[in-house]
């Protein structure tokens, strides 16, 4: 059963094998976020997943002279979400970066099956409070959340619900400050799953 409120929705950025060990852009202990986002997806009335989604040739590329390895290929196992992520819980899909010169951070870059952004759907949906959740906190995690916060919605980054690259070793911690100084509510699954938003909205 839902237990928050209705205008609330849980995004779930890029959590991808090619960012989990073992993948070919892995974020330390990226996959120890898989059983913290599956405890709290069945509390949303809305889940929505996201997705690096390259062509071969892709402009973030290393080859290309982008920053990156080639990851999150089209249609490679890389580019799926990691396996132990129960899906049944997620409504709507979005890929993000699948053209060849254009690259994404933001999952408000992105667009679903039917061509429709991020905010579009949500808006459609009414939704005003975003949860967000996965990999990597300094890049897309932190894009998508200062998107949220510019766009107008109430963004509360799960902060145990993610890791960071830390190409600098406090990279993650910069990107957190950053986004609390912006206005995000940093909250922990704890927090959501025991707070009085949870219970206040319980028949």
């Amino acid at each position: 059963m839902n237990k928050l409120p209705d205008d609330t929705a849980l995004v779930l950025v890029d959590i991808q094998n090619d960012f989990c060990p073992g993948g070919s852009l892995a974020v330390q202990d990226g996959d120890k976020i898989v059983p913290v986002v599956n405890r709290i997806m069945p509390l949303f009335p809305i889940v929505i997943s996201t997705q690096d989604w390259h062509p071969p040739n892709h402009i973030s590329f290393k080859e290309r002279g982008g920053p990156w390895p080639p990851h999150c290929v089209q249609g490679t196992v890389g580019a799926e979400l990691h396996p132990d992520l129960k899906r049944a819980y997620i409504q709507h899909y979005f890929r993000k970066a699948y053209t060849t010169e254009r690259d994404a951070y933001s999952e408000f870059d992105g667009t679903d099956d039917k061509g429709r952004s991020l905010d579009e759907v949500l808006r459609s949906l009414g939704v005003k409070n975003l949860c967000v959740v996965g990999l990597a906190t300094d890049y897309c995690v932190r894009a998508t959340v200062l998107d949220g916060l510019d766009y107008g919605y109430h963004v509360m980054p799960v902060t145990d619900a993610m890791r960071a690259v830390n190409v600098q070793p406090d990279d993650g911690d910069k990107a957190l400050n950053e986004m609390a100084s912006k206005g995000a509510e940093l909250i922990t699954s704890e927090a959501l799953v025991n707070s009085s938003v949870v219970q206040g909205n319980k028949p």
